[in-house]
């Protein structure tokens, strides 16, 4: 049975590409608002984080009324390390709007959601969007997306999608490039109400939702999202939650919402098709099974990719360890660290070597940084390690990560860039050069990009743009040269003088400025040579009461390179450690005493 009331859609795209733009245009012109324009932009990414970097990290759902219609709109992730999220949401829908830049074409993580679309076998739209580009250039960006369709082994049914083009940005869209014909982002609701079928299932069947999203709600506690593949649920029915490892146990429903607009409403009762938000489960987790407490099958479990990096995660252990957050203690980690696993799939956390240590795996070094400054942000104080992949065993051989690089850079530099990844075990796989940009794509280990991007930066003058795709895994490909990198180290604690800074800054680049509080072991900046240095960055000036020609002019300090989160963890070497607060962020070495790190070298 499949309903004709509603429609259930995920919005699918590289980052970047414009999906929660559109969302925005949606929203609009659906009269969500009394006055539209006020509503600002960016409307679904609501988290700080979101919106200051410009990116969705987590899936968020939203509904509008078209035609007498329910449209359920789910705004996924484009960035490849919150994949998780984008595999979970095809549970939700039954079809897809793909949206692909008309001037950049498909790029490497349109290939990894298209991919998971196509394999729950969802119906697809095209939606060629940013159609007022100067350099726009649709027709080639829909060839490339067919032969993306059929490389990637969609059916007959899918490869033969609609096409429709899009300014999300301007709110209008057509059935034509030419942007004079838009005039707004009608066309393509009626082509979701035309093309992507209903929700199937059936009313009369015994109730089953399988949890694809968890959430916290400060007053009705721990939140479930799923879809009811079939049957219908009530508020303050009794249902039957079969978790992960087939453990059960009967409930009852304190809440039922669907969601309307921006927000969620109560409900008396909810039917197959439907996209419900439950409370009233107190042990839910993402996987888990809700069930009418006879008759019912359980549902498949949720199968996510694993994760391909790690990190050790721990206490704050140097000399200023609680001075600036409110938890610093490991229980407080390890805490805060067990409730993440709550909300997020793709993540992993074991007991590491050490008192209050702990693995956690993730996607990558941006999955795992995110999660570092929520922490921070929520007023935890850690310290963590050097970002490393995880390697596997698979029929007695060693195997490890690989990832498809793609890259776009001006020509004159791209020399560099394929000497540094040919040294990084990276194997070039096509080259092509358009209009003075060298494009290139490279297969590598994932080992090989750890560090890499800032330097990429660098390489590239900032006109760089580097994607990656994970590939799988594949056999062990030997060591890999260690681009190393000198620490200069604080020899003694104190705040910083200006004085000794412009003596330090002779030696490399200094990453700290006068008057900061810094302890023995604590890295002060980048040496110019590969070898560690001891420097005194609190030696004050000798005063005398000689003077001579010339003395007192004084050298100029350079300003300190500011260093993100992302280009912190990017310096990181095998022995020395991030401290993460609330206020700060240090670079330091595992072992602060100078004589036992000699030692341990040794």
């Amino acid at each position: 049975m499949k309903r004709t009331d509603i429609r259930n859609i995920a919005i699918i795209a590289h980052v970047d590409h414009g999906k929660t733009t559109l969302v925005d245009a949606f929203l609009k012109q659906s009269n969500l608002f009394r006055d539209a324009d006020t509503a600002g932009t960016t409307i679904m990414d609501s988290n700080e984080l979101e919106r200051e970097r410009g990116i969705t990290i987590f899936s968020k759902n939203a509904s509008i009324d078209w035609k007498d219609t329910k449209i359920n709109l789910v705004d996924t992730p484009g960035h490849a390390d919150f994949g998780g999220e984008v595999e979970r949401i095809m549970n939700l829908v039954d079809g897809c709007l793909l949206l692909v830049d008309a001037q950049e074409g498909p790029m490497p993580q349109t290939k990894f959601v298209l991919k998971k679309a196509l394999e729950a076998g969802h119906k697809i739209i095209l939606v060629v969007n940013k159609i007022d580009k100067p350099a726009s250039r649709p027709d080639w960006v829909l060839n490339k997306t067919f032969d993306l369709f059929v490389d990637l082994g969609a059916t007959d049914e899918q490869a033969q999608f609609p096409v429709l083009y899009a300014s999300a940005i301007q709110g209008i869209a057509g059935t034509d490039p030419d942007i004079t014909t838009m005039k707004d982002v009608s066309p393509i609701l009626d082509e979701v109400l035309r093309d992507i079928p209903g929700p199937d299932g059936d009313d009369t069947k015994p109730l089953q939702i399988p949890v694809v999203n968890i959430f916290y709600d400060n007053y009705k506690g721990r939140m479930a999202v799923g879809r009811l593949a079939n049957g219908t649920v009530k508020q303050g029915e009794q249902i039957l939650h079969v978790g992960r490892d087939g453990k059960q146990s009967k409930q009852k429903l304190s809440v039922l919402q669907m969601y309307s607009g921006l927000g969620r409403a109560d409900v008396a009762t909810a039917r197959a098709g439907d996209i419900v938000t439950i409370a009233g489960i107190p042990e839910v987790q993402i996987g888990d099974s809700i069930l009418a407490l006879e008759g019912a099958e359980a549902l498949p479990i949720l199968e996510i990719e694993e994760p391909t990096v790690r990190m050790t995660f721990g206490a704050n252990t140097s000399p200023f360890a609680g001075t600036e957050g409110k938890f610093s203690t490991s229980r407080h980690v390890k805490e805060r660290l067990e409730r993440e696993l709550l909300n997020d799939v793709a993540l992993r956390v074991e007991k590491a070597e050490g008192d209050g240590r702990f693995i956690v795996s993730g996607r990558g070094e941006l999955h795992l940084a995110i999660l570092i400054e929520k922490m921070r942000r929520e007023g935890y104080e850690l310290e963590v390690s050097r970002p490393q992949v995880i390697f596997k065993e698979e029929e007695g051989k060693k195997v490890e990560p690989f990832e498809e690089v793609t890259i776009e850079c001006p020509e004159a530099l791209s020399g560099t860039v394929i000497e540094k990844m040919s040294k990084r075990r990276g194997e070039m796989k096509d080259m092509r050069v358009e209009h003075g940009t060298t494009h290139l794509i490279f297969e590598i280990p994932t080992r090989g990009l750890i560090g890499y991007r800032n330097e990429f930066l660098t390489d590239t003058k900032g006109q760089g743009i580097l994607n990656t795709l994970l590939l799988g895994y594949r056999p062990f490909v030997g060591e890999i040269a260690a681009t190393t990198h000198g620490a200069l180290i604080s020899m003694a604690q104190g705040k910083t003088i200006t004085f000794s800074l412009v003596k330090i800054q002779a030696r490399g680049t200094v990453f700290v400025g006068p008057g900061v509080d810094v302890y023995a072991g604590m890295i002060l900046g980048q040496n110019a040579r590969a070898e560690d240095m001891e420097v005194n960055p609190i030696k004050e000036k000798q005063q005398t009461n000689m003077r001579s020609s010339g003395e007192g002019v004084a050298d100029k300090l350079e300003p300190a390179k500011q260093m993100t989160l992302e280009m912190n963890i990017e310096f990181l070497g095998d022995d020395e450690l991030l401290e993460v607060t609330p206020k700060s962020m240090r670079l330091r070495k595992m072992q602060l005493d100078p004589n036992k790190r000699k030692r341990s070298k040794s």
